[in-house]
């Protein structure tokens, strides 16, 4: 599998839109869909894969599992939520390097205390400046691959005001980031003033948060490039499911056939591919080829 560069992506006018991919599937169907990347989040992530809240219960081994399956299924170019590196200066560059191997060509780091939480929850706190401008000076001198995309982000938006963010967001990029995300902006002035201030930024519109929901355009023009949605499929699946459980619990079976049919299923997770192979090479079909005629 040949993936494309995740910096590339930024080469393309307008927004780029990332929807977050919680499993395999979903990545499977972005990528059908036409999507140019997407992101791998915690909270989807682990609330698919183990059941559990994005609140630092699972190390980088059990999330670098998760994301080696998700990259399996899909070649688009992907953006990670790669928390807080997990420890300390090395501990960030084992981690920057883990999924550099996995395929991952972007990834962010942000400055809040272990144990994380999603940046849109109260309870968050942040570490010294000094430390987050370490892990970044850190992950970007020791990547394996120049190309990758190094994002900084910071929380402190919610724990010590929009200055005290900035100043951060500026000592993290003389840092070498490549990109800030200040995480869970107030509203449009906040990121008016945020988009004149840097380059390149990331905006999280977040469903259910506490930052503005605008359209990608207005983000962009708002000078913020790099929009992950990275919560909004596994909203919808989990509700999906939760209703057809519901239907089904009842006796009713009236959400019976409203999803996909057997046959568009099968063809989204491949099934004629892999049974062109099965017949192709099975010991069945090679016998058959081999006899006299």
């Amino acid at each position: 599998m040949t993936r494309k560069s995740f910096r590339g992506l930024l080469a393309a006018d307008g927004p780029l839109i990332l929807p977050g991919a919680h499993d395999a599937l979903a990545a499977r169907l972005i990528e059908r869909a036409g999507f140019t990347g997407f992101f791998i989040g915690g909270f989807g992530m682990v609330g698919a894969r183990y059941g559990v809240p994005d609140v630092g219960l699972k190390s980088l081994g059990d999330l670098s599992q998760a994301v080696r399956d998700i990259l399996a299924a899909c070649e688009l170019p992907v953006l990670v939520d790669a928390d807080d590196g997990y420890g300390d200066v090395k501990n960030v560059v084992q981690t920057v390097h883990t999924y550099e191997t996995l395929g991952v060509g972007g990834l962010f780091l942000e400055d809040q205390c272990w144990p994380k939480r999603c940046g849109h929850l109260e309870g968050k706190r942040v570490v010294p400046v000094e430390d987050m401008a370490a892990k970044i000076r850190a992950a970007t001198s020791e990547r394996l691959d120049p190309d990758t995309f190094i994002i900084a982000r910071t929380d402190a938006r919610a724990v010590t005001g929009l200055d005290d963010a900035m100043r951060r967001a500026e000592r993290y990029l003389r840092a070498g980031a490549d990109c800030i995300f200040i995480e869970a902006l107030r509203s449009v002035e906040e990121l008016e003033r945020v988009g004149q201030a840097f380059p390149l930024l990331v905006a999280n519109p977040l469903a259910g948060g506490i930052s503005p929901i605008l359209s990608p355009a207005e983000f962009y023009r708002l000078g913020f490039k790099i929009l992950p949605y990275g919560i909004d499929l596994i909203l919808r699946v989990t509700r999906s499911m939760q209703e057809a459980l519901a239907d089904m619990r009842a006796g009713r079976f009236e959400r019976m056939g409203t999803g996909m049919s057997l046959q568009e299923y099968l063809e989204v997770v491949g099934f004629d591919a892999w049974t062109r192979i099965e017949e192709t090479y099975a010991p069945a079909a090679r016998d058959a080829a081999d006899k006299p005629r």
